[in-house]
């Protein structure tokens, strides 16, 4: 491309050739944000089928496909291989949860694909995550929103997924360490924030830091056991209005000791 540019440029014309050339510089830089360093990427078609398969089609048990082109598009962007233990990357794109260490798992890839278009996001939106577990889900939303805030209350897990984040150039995440339950206040409102472990109750101080107009998907019922997705829409005026989705099976939303 460059070639084919400079080549017949003479005189006067080497000025025109530097602004398109610094065009071109400008693009490649945007380019290279979010992008794994290594450029080889040996999962490419699998990542396509889990994409196209698992989560872009229905199934004769009603799970309904996601549809948001933006969604699947980020689905299709984030190196979910990244983010699982080595030992087990080959299962990487197989749409099942995966064992992350300490008790917690990767979520579903149709899971994560499913939650993220429920939250509806928009690129001016500023999220929340509770449960960073590995990052995977703070890595999609980022390639949607324009900030994400993602709240980890097991240490390594929490420095594991900003180290990942980090060198895969995630430079709109933010990771804390931390109680999950209570929000983060500082960086509060959120137009949009997700639960990706399950809580017996919607947490209140959520539902205090959701922006008026926003969104909140979040697994409630029992740990261990059939829980139901939740959508919480805030309303202009502060009311909620809150419906159940779908089924599901989360990990119990870990507290810190003495969490009520």
């Amino acid at each position: 491309m460059k070639h084919a540019i400079l080549r017949g440029i003479h005189g006067r014309g080497w000025l025109r050739a530097c602004v398109v050339m610094g065009c071109l510089a400008a693009w490649a830089a945007a380019a290279e944000k979010h992008v794994k360093p290594d450029q080889s990427d040996p999962y490419r078609a699998q990542r396509e089928r889990m994409v196209s398969q698992d989560i872009a089609k229905g199934d004769l048990w009603g799970r309904q496909a996601v549809k948001d082109v933006k969604v699947l598009a980020a689905m299709r962007k984030v190196l979910r291989h990244e983010f699982v233990p080595r030992e087990i990357r080959d299962q990487a794109y197989a749409d099942r949860p995966l064992p992350i260490g300490y008790g917690q798992t990767i979520s579903q890839p149709y899971i994560v694909a499913s939650m993220t278009e429920l939250l509806q996001p928009k690129p001016e939106h500023k999220a929340l995550e509770i449960g960073a577990g590995s990052g995977y889900q703070a890595a999609v939303l980022a390639e949607l929103v324009k900030e994400v805030y993602t709240i980890e209350i097991v240490p390594e897990l929490s420095r594991r997924a900003e180290e990942t984040l980090k060198r895969l150039r995630y430079d709109n995440v933010t990771v804390k360490t931390g109680d999950g339950y209570h929000g983060w206040p500082e960086h509060a409102p959120f137009d949009l924030i997700i639960v990706t472990a399950a809580a017996a109750h919607i947490p209140p101080p959520l539902v205090e830091q959701l922006k008026p107009g926003g969104r909140m998907v979040i697994p409630v019922g029992p740990p261990m056991q059939v829980q139901q997705l939740m959508i919480l829409e805030k309303r202009e005026d502060g009311s909620i209005r809150q419906r159940s989705v779908m089924p599901v099976r989360f990990v119990p939303l870990t507290r810190a000791p003495g969490g009520e």
